[in-house]
């Protein structure tokens, strides 16, 4: 699926070049960002657990829908943040934040029927904001171009800037 792997590609080139700027930020921490990224996709759960199978069994009417929202996506990343030392989680929670900002960017970006995205502010705000028309999530070209953004950004990173260390620069 060409929308999962370009949310994958652009968590990756975002956390290498975050990883340049900042000193600490090693391949573990990239891979946070890239987590972060298809956290919202979390809302795919419902595969295996339908929201009437859930609904029956709390008793209560349920939908996994929230998870795909910025509301939502905050609880699943103070829960993904708590998997990590207590040191750790105000980096790991940014990290999270950053790659799951990056999705809804993308997702937002989609071009739909209507014209207009999801509710991405909700709880805040139900409103759904115009959506920027850009590509349909099954197009190949974004995973092509976020393939070569992070094809790019991987050889600068650890070809360019591995060299430049090692002659002491």
């Amino acid at each position: 699926m060409a929308d999962v792997l370009t949310h994958v590609l652009v968590g990756y080139v975002l956390g290498t070049v975050l990883s340049v700027r900042y000193a600490w930020l090693r391949p573990a921490h990239v891979t946070l960002v890239m987590i972060g990224a298809l956290s919202p996709d979390f809302v795919k759960i419902y595969l295996l657990f339908p929201d009437g199978l859930v609904a029956a069994l709390v008793g209560a009417p349920f939908s996994w829908d929230p998870v795909h929202t910025l509301g939502g996506n905050l609880l699943v990343l103070l829960l993904g943040t708590l998997c990590v030392s207590p040191g750790e989680r105000r980096r790991a929670f940014s990290l999270l934040a950053a790659g799951a900002l990056t999705h809804h960017v993308l997702d937002v970006s989609l071009l739909t029927v209507t014209g207009h995205a999801y509710a991405v502010f909700w709880p805040l705000t139900a409103v759904q904001p115009p959506s920027g028309g850009l590509y349909l999530s099954s197009d190949a070209w974004p995973a092509l171009v976020a393939g070569a953004l992070a094809a790019a950004t991987w050889v600068l990173r650890y070809r360019w800037l591995e060299g430049r260390d090692s002659r002491g620069q």
